[in-house]
């Protein structure tokens, strides 16, 4: 949350000519539903439910896309083994202070409700190493997203030849 996954992935997605998956948009697709509502209506555990669901169906996509997923995906294994078996996983990650700063006056952040700095701290320490199975994990404080995304393609782009020449 706040680390700028659907800024940066939009640009990628603009930069590799992929097309752009927001798994949050996907989930509202699938519910029918704002994830506010979702959440209002049948708890972060429905919330959970969906996002795996979605996130099953996107994986089943025979072409590449950059996916922006939601920071708590990681805290279902199957989320984790799906998105590994789907391609490169690139985790974004920021400091605590630059996270609040992104995402304290955010509305339609439902795990936000209260303090915000207080929730991300709980939410950080909750997901702390959940991020570890990555390919490559990018630290997006004070960095622009056409830096960002020109470590993340040259990197991405490495990981492709690797995987075709049968090695991965």
């Amino acid at each position: 949350m706040g680390t700028g996954k659907s800024t940066v992935a939009q640009y990628l997605a603009e930069q590799l000519a992929y097309p752009y998956v927001d798994l949050d948009q996907e989930i509202i697709n699938l519910a029918a539903r704002s994830i506010p509502d979702i959440f209002a209506e049948e708890g972060e555990d429905a919330f959970r439910n969906y996002e795996s669901e979605a996130l099953s169906k996107v994986s089943e996509f025979t072409s590449p896309v950059v996916l922006a997923t939601g920071g708590g995906a990681v805290l279902r294994e199957g989320n984790c083994r799906a998105m590994l078996d789907s391609g490169c996983v690139i985790a974004l990650t920021a400091e605590e202070h630059t996270i609040v700063s992104r995402v304290q006056n955010d509305r339609n952040r439902p795990l936000l409700q209260g303090e915000a700095s207080k929730r991300v701290s709980e939410l950080m320490e909750q997901r702390r190493g959940k991020y570890d199975f990555a390919h490559l994990s990018v630290k997006t404080d004070d960095r622009d997203v056409q830096q960002l995304a020109e470590e993340i393609v040259a990197f991405y782009r490495q990981y492709s030849r690797y995987e075709k020449s049968g090695r991965g």
